[in-house]
């Protein structure tokens, strides 16, 4: 699991990200220093770490963060890959709310906004806020937002990987190694 994390935060991570002035990695790494920082528990870091993943799978902007979520639900609860899945409509929810949201939005924030479904409607928004992981994502979409600073230089995947490891669900080991089912 760990190795295929990093690997597509050493490749596709590596890349451009959708105009951003950071790759999508550096992007990814930030938000979840901004989210240690705070004091965030270990799953919202994770889920901070990891809100993007959808991205280093090629899934298009408005799909990437169910894309993201699916994926990584091999391997983690609702507690990270809910906040996942739900950061763009954290983003649609916090631009129909909260008046000068929209305008902290990067130039192509604003662009995929459009993509995603604009503003959230008032059902819609009612809807987003039952949802028992709609804080997390909320704070993950702050965070998210935050996270695209060019002089910022986050620690290396590395610095993650115990955190990953142990929030991971993983089926019991069998005895020999193999995995039990």
């Amino acid at each position: 699991m760990l190795e295929e994390i990093a690997g597509l935060f050493a490749g596709p991570g590596a890349a451009e990200y959708l105009g951003e002035p950071v790759t999508i990695g550096v992007h990814m790494r930030q938000a979840a220093v901004l989210a240690e920082r705070a004091g965030a528990p270990d799953p919202l870091v994770a889920a901070a770490l990891l809100h993007d993943v959808g991205h280093l799978l090629g899934a298009a902007s408005h799909e990437h963060g169910g894309a993201g979520a699916s994926w990584l639900a091999r391997w983690f609860g609702p507690e990270v890959t809910e906040p996942v899945r739900l950061h763009v409509a954290a983003k649609r929810y916090l631009c129909a709310t909260e008046p000068g949201y929209a305008s902290l939005l990067s130039e192509e924030s604003v662009r995929t906004l459009a993509a995603q479904g604009g503003p959230m409607t008032p059902d819609e928004a009612a809807a987003f806020e039952a949802h028992p992981h709609a804080a997390a994502a909320l704070a993950v979409r702050r965070w998210d937002e935050a996270a695209k600073d060019p002089a910022g230089v986050p620690p290396p995947f590395g610095h993650f990987v115990t955190l990953l490891d142990r929030l991971a669900d993983r089926p019991p080991r069998a005895p020999g190694g193999g995995t039990a089912r």
